[in-house]
């Protein structure tokens, strides 16, 4: 272990002389109070570190300790329902042992290394294993099996292999391997910079249903996809991510709050104990994991919790789940490079950010994906990714945005001016945009319905055609328009109102099924079309708009799940209303015998 001294002080970067054999990305440990730190760059034998704890009365001279090893996690059993800091520290451990405050120096392993795990065999004495394979499956919680897989790197003949209870750190594998015998046990230790084997990167080909209509219908995000939601303060970025975080038909879910308010992260910890998982019908806190890094926490700390909910995500996707993370707000990250890079003078860039800035984020985004893991059985896994970005006053260029665009398939646009209209969620439109629609369209032609991808397009077409429309009544007025036009209007408005609004905290409307979205939106299509027809017969717009069953279509995005016949009644009435409101239009001599 190389040993040196501090030499320089400057917020989170403390920079030690005397670092002989350290290497860049090593944890080192800071003066007598013992605190951790990562080496960010290497100058001879001087070695500047980036500090993850507050560095506040460290002196001149104090020691510096190089371990000679990665910034790492601990993964294993334990990890769902957990709430740790960027380092991994446990949290809710850390306060039953030093308070409501963290104790600088402090340090608790991320797995509990007394509690015992009923592990399940899958293998057996004399099998070939190599990386990737399944040993065994413990019920870490009731809605997650964990799989024990081999680690990366290791193969052999299992000699021995335990069946019952064992803590993270006990032997329960003994293998033959090249190089001797390999004892294993539950806990692995992971670089967090380093990204985890696969044996192949696939084409993300399936919808990863969220439950919110604006994007699954219009920008869909796919299994294993990668999707950024700018907007500026009030938007209801963090509302969407909880949304997302809730009702995203993913295995696993990994929430990073990075450099958030601390208000936000305790609405998290709140809300998944108690809420329910639509799909296993357990807990939502039963299949997440949580990282809280808030804005009063270590600045330079961002970075650590980006990486570390990352490696964790992977973990669970070598298992064969489909996971999926959210990070609120990479933004926060982008500002702590800002500083770190400031006070190590490196030539700065775009608005005062390093110039290795779209390369960070582009390591961080290509993490995600759909994959063949490791492992004889070529089971798939997938990670989808959305990350969050805060640009000041919602300015879409921001660095942190056109860097964010560039990497990421799925762009939902946040708009202030939507919000402010109470439109929830205040994703435009116009602005927003998946690059995986085509991908999509035969799974979803499969799953949802084959008209699916074209209803979606002329929905789109009539939401277009309104933003032209409005211009267009702004300089000449609505009376200047056809009545097919004004149509055009309120069909859009009712996309707008009746399908793409959204109330996150109403008990039927928070989460909607793809069936659902299907059956709402072509409720809506429909009626458009029929009155299309009747217009050109010579009806009026008036009376066809205010026909009883604009009401129940208003009202369609309240009905159960379950009770999918009523957009049955729906269309039905819609029929008869307009062949009502046509046998009163048409003159006595011509009414059919039966009018």
């Amino acid at each position: 272990m190389a040993e040196g001294r501090i030499i320089k002080i400057s917020g989170p970067l403390v920079v030690a002389g005397g670092m002989v054999d350290a290497r860049m990305h090593d944890v080192a440990r800071v003066s007598e109070k013992n605190l951790l730190g990562e080496i960010i760059e290497l100058r001879g034998e001087e070695a500047s570190i980036q500090v993850y704890e507050e560095t506040g009365g460290l002196r001149i001279g104090e020691p510096v300790v190089c371990t000679g090893e990665p910034l790492s996690v601990e993964l294993g059993p334990g990890l769902i329902s957990s709430i740790y800091d960027g380092i991994q520290r446990p949290l809710e451990k850390i306060r039953q042992k030093a308070g409501e405050y963290i104790t600088r120096g402090l340090y608790l392993p991320g797995l509990d290394r007394e509690k015992k795990w009923l592990l399940e065999p899958i293998v057996r004495e004399g099998d070939e294993v190599a990386a990737g394979d399944v040993l065994g499956e413990i019920q870490e919680t009731k809605v997650v099996r964990h799989r024990v897989l081999v680690p990366p790197g290791v193969a052999g003949r299992i000699k021995s292999i335990g069946e019952g209870e064992f803590s993270v750190e006990d032997t329960f594998v003994r293998l033959e391997t090249e190089s001797g015998e390999k004892e294993l046990n539950m806990l692995q230790r992971w670089p967090v910079r380093l990204e985890r084997p696969v044996n192949e990167k696939l084409t993300p080909e399936k919808i990863l249903v969220t439950g919110q209509r604006v994007t699954d219908t219009f920008f869909p995000i796919a299994e294993g996809g990668t999707a950024c939601i700018p907007g500026p303060f009030g938007s209801g970025k963090t509302v969407y991510l909880h949304s997302f975080a809730k009702w995203a038909h993913a295995d696993i879910i990994v929430y990073i709050g990075c450099g958030e308010r601390g208000n936000e992260m305790t609405d998290v910890l709140m809300e998944f104990p108690e809420l329910n998982d639509p799909r296993s019908g357990g807990k939502l806190i039963e299949k997440t994991v949580l990282i809280a890094n808030t804005s009063n926490m270590p600045v330079a700390a961002r970075e650590a919790s980006i990486y570390t909910g990352i490696t964790i995500a992977e973990y669970f996707r070598d298992m064969g789940y489909s996971v999926a993370v959210m990070a609120d707000s990479t933004s926060r990250w982008a500002e702590a490079l800002r500083e770190m890079s400031g006070r190590l003078e490196e030539m700065p860039g775009e608005e005062g950010y390093p110039a290795y800035l779209p390369s960070r984020l582009a390591q961080f985004y290509e993490r995600a994906g759909r994959v063949v893991c490791l492992g004889a059985d070529t089971r798939e896994g997938a990670l989808s990714v959305v990350g969050a970005v805060s640009p000041p006053g919602g300015d879409l260029a921001d660095p942190v945005v056109q860097a964010t665009l560039k990497v990421v398939q799925v762009f939902w646009s946040l708009e202030d001016n939507l919000a402010y209209r109470r439109h929830f969620p205040a994703i435009s439109w116009l602005n927003s945009y998946s690059l995986y629609v085509e991908s999509l369209r035969d799974s979803m032609g499969r799953e949802v319905s084959p008209e699916w991808p074209e209803l979606r397009r002329e929905a789109m077409r009539l939401l277009q055609g309104e933003a032209e429309l409005e211009e267009i009544a702004r300089l000449v007025g609505l009376d200047t328009l056809s009545m097919q036009d004004r149509l055009v209007l309120e069909s859009a408005k009712s996309i707008r109102e009746d399908f793409l609004h959204q109330n996150a905290f109403h008990e039927i409307d928070t989460y909607t099924s793809p069936g659902k979205q299907y059956r709402m939106l072509k409720v809506i299509m429909e009626f458009h079309g029929m009155c299309l027809l009747e217009l050109e017969k010579g009806a009026e717009l008036s009376r066809l708009m205010g026909l009883p069953v604009r009401e129940e279509i208003v009202r369609m995005k309240y009905i159960p799940e379950e009770k999918a016949e009523a957009f049955d009644d729906i269309e039905k009435k819609m029929k008869q209303e307009i062949e009502t409101l046509v046998k009163d239009r048409l003159p006595n001599k011509v009414r059919p015998k039966d009018a």
